[in-house]
């Protein structure tokens, strides 16, 4: 007997996990969008790609949004649907001493030309490898997020 080894979606699914503000702990969310792309047959490369945006994401909230503190936790939201797996990593911290709404993204260009300084890079990199990418601070200044969109047919040969 075979076994499936993947999913058919016929209404939205959620998987949610809870990580500790510890550094190594974003290989755990890494892992866990890994097997639910997986699942929804997206190509290896772009299971990598998604393995690195999380990663990315997670580090950032451990480090700027909830400062190391390992009080608070990081929340890791996987929204499955037929066409696009969803990841929202939120944090519990006050973020990048941003205001509320949306945090502005990261210019290549001007971080090459020295305008402005080396860190946010990694926002630069989740972008390049995610087909969307949005940065949000809670209205409360206590929470913030990334929400990142990879479409399973992306570029399908």
């Amino acid at each position: 007997m075979s076994e499936v080894n993947s999913i058919i979606v016929t209404k939205p699914t959620t998987v949610e996990v809870r990580l500790p503000s510890r550094m190594g702990f974003e290989k755990v969310a890494m892992s866990t969008a890994a097997a639910v792309a997986k699942l929804m047959c997206f190509r290896e490369d772009r299971i990598e790609d998604l393995k690195t945006a999380v990663a990315e994401a997670c580090i950032n909230a451990i480090e700027h949004g909830n400062r190391l503190n390992e009080k608070l936790s990081v929340g890791v939201v996987l929204s499955v649907n037929a066409n696009s797996l969803e990841v929202k990593v939120i944090d519990d911290g006050k973020g990048m001493n941003r205001k509320p709404g949306l945090v502005s993204k990261p210019d290549i260009d001007r971080k090459m030309h020295g305008e402005e300084g080396p860190r946010g890079m990694g926002m630069f990199l989740i972008q390049a490898l995610v087909d969307e990418a949005e940065w949000v601070v809670g209205t409360d200044g206590n929470s913030s997020y990334v929400r990142l969109v990879i479409r399973l047919d992306k570029d399908a040969e």
